[in-house]
């Protein structure tokens, strides 16, 4: 009897079967789970109010990401280059300053990219030089950035940087395990994945001497983040806009 070629392929996929056993189908069965994306992190972090002491001066979170991304100390105040900088609370949140602790509303913050889990930026990039990885970091190629800024115009939290100049002479120590950048460039906090690829925390994180930043896996119930949001009332920089900013303010 002549098969057809769904019949051939049908009695092919079932003898396979046959001979692979339950090992073949389990393998079949944890792929299929894998490509859900239900194993995938989605990495956030939480700046807590409470522990932050930049309104005491320290700014080690800030000095440990600029030493480890090779961030150039611009003298220029317009064309400074910053992955973590700071603002005043009233600058942030100017719609939740009237009924807040004085004390609050007086404090500096932490800003960075939120790496949001809708980002603007990725979708008026023409080149496809920023995108946003399955875990939820928002990245930068720096090679085929074109320098039309763009994605600084999309960013509703100002978190891009732009490289007017070349920024190495601005560098005080060279940390020859990351990239430095070229003039005419765009740049911004990647979350330290170079770090998370090995098992590390994001450098601020580790600087951080008062703990004041949590970092983990929002997909992971028992991670440290999730415990923090659940007992802890959060704020989001204009959540309003529908960008699922990852970067949480604990009060």
């Amino acid at each position: 009897m002549k098969l057809t070629r769904k019949e051939f392929l049908l009695t092919a996929a079932a003898t396979l079967a046959g001979i692979a056993g339950t090992k073949t189908l389990s393998t079949v069965k944890a792929a299929a789970d894998d490509s859900t994306g239900a194993s995938t992190p989605r990495w956030a972090m939480a700046i807590d109010f409470q522990k932050c002491r930049w309104d005491q001066g320290c700014n080690q979170c800030v000095q440990s990401c600029n030493e480890a991304h090779n961030i150039p100390d611009v003298p220029q105040k317009s064309h400074e280059v910053k992955w973590i900088w700071k603002e005043q609370y009233k600058s942030v949140f100017p719609q939740q300053s009237q009924w807040i602790d004085p004390a609050l509303t007086s404090h500096p913050l932490m800003l960075l990219c939120n790496h949001c889990g809708t980002p603007p930026c990725t979708r008026v990039c023409p080149t496809g030089a920023t995108w946003k990885r399955d875990d939820g970091i928002v990245m930068m190629d720096w090679h085929r950035c074109i320098g039309c800024r763009y994605c600084m115009a999309a960013c509703p939290y100002d978190s891009r940087s732009f490289d007017f100049a070349d920024p190495r002479p601005d560098i005080v120590n060279i940390n020859p395990a990351f990239p430095t950048r070229t003039k005419g460039v765009v740049e911004k906090c990647n979350f330290c994945e170079e770090r998370l690829g090995k098992g590390q925390r994001p450098a601020c994180v580790e600087g951080c001497r008062e703990h004041a930043l949590i970092f983990g896996d929002l997909n992971d119930p028992a991670s440290q983040i999730r415990s923090v949001l659940r007992s802890r009332y959060a704020m989001q920089r204009n959540q309003e806009l529908g960008t699922g900013p990852a970067v949480f303010y604990l009060l």
